[in-house]
């Protein structure tokens, strides 16, 4: 285990500003598009679920198959690269978008290249590292991330009172940093060799998924129940608007949760390289019930902001600390496998969790979709207590 001075490689970091420039560029983007969608192309509000809808099934039945495909090339880079530079090709046609249509096919693209990426470059940050420096890895990649999520929307917000609400314009402007989030990862990230004799062999057959052994799908499992206690981060935004919070003003709400998210991200991924890794998960779940209460009992005042740091701590505590866990789980050669199914699943779980948010908004009001999550957290922590460790796992 390196020592705890160890650096982590520069690729890693390289992949952290990867993912922080097209997160900027994506969340110019995302932060307006319904207001967009809604004023500026009179699309309904019905279209906008569905244009959503869409574009994250798609990602979700990509995800598992770019795994597979990065397990059976034995590479993992060619697939980040064809993800990431997707995902900037749909960038201009956003700017250049006159319909709801043009849209869509703008978000699909998106979608689909992030679809693509995620596993692969989720399986190149393990690869990258010793195991002793997953946690500190995965950590790290995912606060650079986080930041790259509230300063589009930061940028965003500027760029509209600067420039007088002209979408186009800042449309365009987001193209900017997902050409150099692709060209980064092109001259920045030097992939490890796959070891000489390995055979290709597909991944998703019947003898080589068996080598997936029960700790990781228990990791499957325990992810996508934890997921049903989270669902999609809008409805801490609707929350906020519920209890008197502007309209412009909105974006604040996850500019809070991802500067809390971000702050956390790579200290407590560091500490689950040392710390058990159930111990931590149930910590995390145990703020995301508080989080959850606290949003319950309160949409405005010190309440609704405490509940909205507390998610993003949760984010913290959790997001890093599930990858590292489905890497120490899963043999290299079916790692972006094991991220796919894992990613399925998750993703999934998180879509079942936000319609069941919102039909419960629907028929008894904000209180109890939070009051719902909670009880889902205490569920989720339950069933990580029921299941004792293996011998040696953390």
């Amino acid at each position: 285990m390196p020592g705890a001075r160890a650096r982590l490689p520069a690729g890693i970091w390289a992949l952290g500003f990867v993912s922080l420039l097209m997160d900027v560029s994506s969340e110019m983007i995302h932060s307006l598009l319904p207001v967009f969608l809604v004023t500026g192309l009179g699309t309904s509000m019905l279209t906008v679920g569905l244009l959503e809808g869409a574009a994250e099934a798609t990602a979700l039945i990509v995800k598992v198959f770019s795994g597979a495909w990065s397990d059976w090339l034995g590479r993992r880079k060619p697939l980040a690269v064809l993800g990431y530079g997707l995902g900037a090709a749909s960038k201009p046609l956003f700017a250049l978008a006159t319909t709801a249509g043009m849209v869509l096919a703008a978000r699909l693209i998106d979608r689909v290249g992030k679809g693509i990426r995620g596993a692969p470059r989720d399986a190149l940050v393990a690869d990258l590292v010793e195991p002793g420096m997953r946690g500190a890895a995965f950590g790290l990649r995912q606060s650079l991330d986080t930041v790259g999520a509230f300063l589009g929307p930061v940028i965003a917000i500027g760029l509209m009172l600067l420039w007088a609400n002209d979408f186009h314009a800042i449309f365009w402007v987001a193209v900017i940093p997902a050409l150099l989030s692709v060209a980064l990862l092109m001259l920045g990230v030097r992939e490890p060799e796959r070891p000489a004799g390995s055979a290709r062999s597909n991944p998703i057959r019947r003898e080589n998924l068996r080598q997936l052994p029960p700790a990781y799908w228990w990791v499957v499992g325990i992810g996508a129940l934890f997921t049903l206690a989270r669902f999609s981060e809008a409805f801490l935004v609707l929350r906020a608007q519920q209890g008197g919070l502007a309209i412009a003003w909105a974006p604040l709400v996850l500019i809070a949760m991802n500067l809390v998210y971000s702050a956390g991200a790579y200290p407590l991924g560091k500490l689950a390289d040392s710390m058990s890794h159930r111990k931590l998960l149930a910590l995390g779940l145990v703020v995301l019930v508080a989080a959850d209460l606290a949003l319950a009992a309160s949409d405005r005042g010190v309440l609704l902001w405490a509940g909205i740091a507390l998610w993003g701590l949760h984010m913290a505590l959790t997001q890093g600390l599930l990858a590292t866990m489905v890497a120490a789980h899963s043999p290299p050669a079916l790692r972006g496998t094991a991220f796919g199914f894992f990613n399925l699943a998750s993703g999934l779980a998180l879509l079942v969790a936000s319609g069941l948010a919102g039909w419960l908004w629907d028929r008894m009001g904000g209180a109890s979709t939070f009051v719902a999550g909670a009880v889902l957290g205490l569920l989720a922590l339950a069933a990580l207590g029921l299941r004792r460790p293996a011998a040696g796992a953390r």
